[in-house]
């Protein structure tokens, strides 16, 4: 190890196909599919290679290479819990939806937009295009809550003004 942290090619390639075997087993054994392992073996290299300066000569090595083992095994695993809980496998993609070929019963969203102050028109799109919370819109646009809150209270008040009045009884049969 300490001629790899001095740049030995030669000791870099002894290394890995020394601990390469063990590594790969302790990979496996918590998976059960070789796919995986492999992944994080090529992984657990990297992470290696990137901190390699940290390895202090005269320790144990196993120590220190199963430690950065572990941390790619624990990060896989979050990794792949984050996959299968957002996503969903389906045989086919779904088809598009195809328009009426209808217009909508108002204008789109950006035109009715277009004339709020850009303020007020970033805050909406926040919260309703890109559903984020009061919260993060206040994060991302350096302000309190209760300015986001205004503005969007103000951006309602001046929308509503610029909608048509719903009409009584529309869609009642007569």
């Amino acid at each position: 190890m300490v001629r790899y942290q001095q740049a030995d090619a030669d000791a870099a390639t002894a290394l890995i196909e020394q601990l390469s075997p063990q590594l790969y087993r302790f990979f496996a054994a918590q998976l059960g599919r070789s796919e995986d392992a492999g992944d994080m073996l090529q992984d657990a290299w990297l992470r290696i290679h990137r901190v390699r300066h940290t390895y202090r000569p005269g320790e144990p090595l196993l120590p220190w290479v199963y430690a950065i083992a572990r941390c790619v095994r624990v990060d896989s695993y979050r990794k792949r819990r984050r996959i299968a809980l957002r996503e969903v496998a389906v045989e086919a993609l779904p088809e598009p939806a195809m328009g009426s070929g209808e217009p909508a019963d108002g204008p789109d969203f950006d035109r009715l937009v277009a004339d709020l102050p850009a303020s007020q028109r970033e805050v909406l799109t926040m919260l309703k295009v890109n559903g984020l919370s009061l919260e993060e819109v206040a994060r991302a646009t350096s302000s309190s809550v209760g300015s986001v809150k205004q503005k969007a209270h103000r951006a309602y008040q001046r929308l509503r003004g610029l909608l048509p009045a719903p009409q009584a009884g529309k869609g009642a049969a007569s």
